[in-house]
């Protein structure tokens, strides 16, 4: 089983990405939070890895942090989610985000994601409900979740071309001195102005 993979980003898309380490070229399917922290092709890059063995190929899925794919572990251990599936999940939402939806039983936030249904969103919130705690202790504070505003502008200077640890960095400085309530407006300018500075 390959645990990890460290070596030169050799190819990037938005969904497959080519490590290669050694001289061996590893294809690595990789979520889009995962995708938007890597750098350019050239690049050093580390992941942590979760191996998929079928009886007629074998995939491997790519993780910026292990808590991720402690959560993508989870999501696949519910009946009818693939790791494909479990792929578009984390896609289309934070980890983050997805633990609080589970934990607050937030059937319309888990349905927001493309591929998920009500009956899908049920069985998740039913099946991975306690689970997830396992992952995210009960004992870590709110903060650790991320906001809507936050979310968006961090989703916002990602596509500018940030990468997300250094806007994550300008966004916080921010939120430090405007509070939780401050407008995405207030949130992008300031932020973009630490970072060009």
């Amino acid at each position: 089983m390959i645990a990890s993979l460290q070596g030169i980003l050799s190819h990037k898309s938005t969904n497959y990405i080519v490590i290669d380490v050694n001289g061996i070229g590893y294809g690595v399917n990789v979520p889009l939070n995962t995708f938007y922290g890597l750098p350019e092709p050239g690049s050093e890059v580390r992941l942590v890895i979760h191996t998929h063995v079928k009886e007629d190929s074998i995939s491997l899925y790519g993780f910026s942090e292990a808590r991720e794919r402690d959560i993508f572990h989870l999501i696949i251990s519910v009946s009818g989610i693939g790791p494909k599936l479990a792929i578009n999940i984390l896609s289309g939402i934070a980890y983050e985000e997805l633990v609080k939806a589970l934990s607050t039983e937030n059937i319309g936030r888990l349905v927001s994601i493309p591929g998920i249904g009500k009956k899908m969103a049920e069985r998740l919130v039913f099946e991975l409900k306690d689970k997830i705690r396992t992952v995210i202790p009960e004992d870590v504070p709110d903060e650790t979740f991320v906001s809507p505003v936050k979310e968006d502008a961090l989703s916002a200077l990602v596509n500018l071309g940030y990468r997300k640890n250094v806007a994550t960095k300008a966004v916080d400085r921010v939120l430090q001195g405007c509070g939780e309530e401050t407008t995405l407006e207030i949130l992008l300018t300031e932020s973009l102005k630490i970072l060009s500075s």
